[in-house]
């Protein structure tokens, strides 16, 4: 199914533009030497994400979901890489990744040879993107509620709200425009937590000469 030029080219852009707010960690390890105060779980999580994505993409032969995942999965999988480098504990880091490794293997193994019905294996490949894909979007709230209670939101990152922001809204359109729920769902929470971190920004504006470390998507 071809895509709407400009609406794929927004998904495209927006979508890198989240997954390019991981270069100012890469930069810090790669200037630092270390992995300080750089959390190694979202990088796991969001490289997972763009390979169901991208395995979703094939199914679909759809080649805007194709080329963002590439992408996305190269970006992760660099960081990934730099993170297991720098990091003086690389056992935690080296399990949890062979933790992946092996729930993809069985993933693809359920996907190709337990479901051989090709829609059947699109719609449940697509439903597990989904609930995923919500569940990232999701996972910060806690780290909102804290930020309500301490009345700062010098721990989040307006760069990476915006990007989020303007990322779920063109997946969404896009969901919209060819009909598919597995696209349009998933999205919708990520475009209400941004309009949350927006309000949090003008509610409680960080200090100039604070430092903060951002919050992942």
């Amino acid at each position: 199914m071809a895509a709407l030029p400009l609406l794929a080219a927004a998904c495209l852009a927006c979508t890198l533009a989240m997954f390019g707010t991981g270069l100012s960690d890469l930069r810090q390890m790669l200037a630092t030497k270390s992995v300080e105060n750089i959390q190694f779980l979202p990088f796991l999580t969001t490289d997972v994400n763009n390979l169901s994505w991208l395995g979703y993409g094939c199914l679909k032969q759809d080649w805007t979901l194709i080329t963002v995942n590439t992408i996305g999965v190269a970006l992760q999988t660099l960081y990934i890489l730099a993170y297991l480098y720098y990091s003086p504990a690389k056992r935690p880091v080296l399990l949890q990744s062979l933790l992946l490794l092996a729930v993809l293997a069985a993933g693809y193994g359920y996907f190709t040879l337990l479901i051989a019905d090709a829609r059947t294996r699109l719609a449940r490949l697509g439903l597990f993107c989904s609930v995923f894909t919500i569940s990232m979007y999701l996972s910060p709230l806690a780290d909102l509620a804290k930020i309500v209670q301490s009345k700062s939101t010098r721990c989040l990152s307006f760069p990476l709200t915006i990007t989020t922001f303007l990322a779920s809204t063109s997946w969404t359109l896009y969901g919209l425009q060819f009909h598919d729920p597995y696209i349009t769902v998933p999205n919708v929470p990520g475009i209400v937590t941004s309009i949350v971190r927006f309000w949090l920004f003008w509610r409680y504006p960080p200090g100039q000469d604070k430092p903060y470390r951002p919050l992942h998507a």
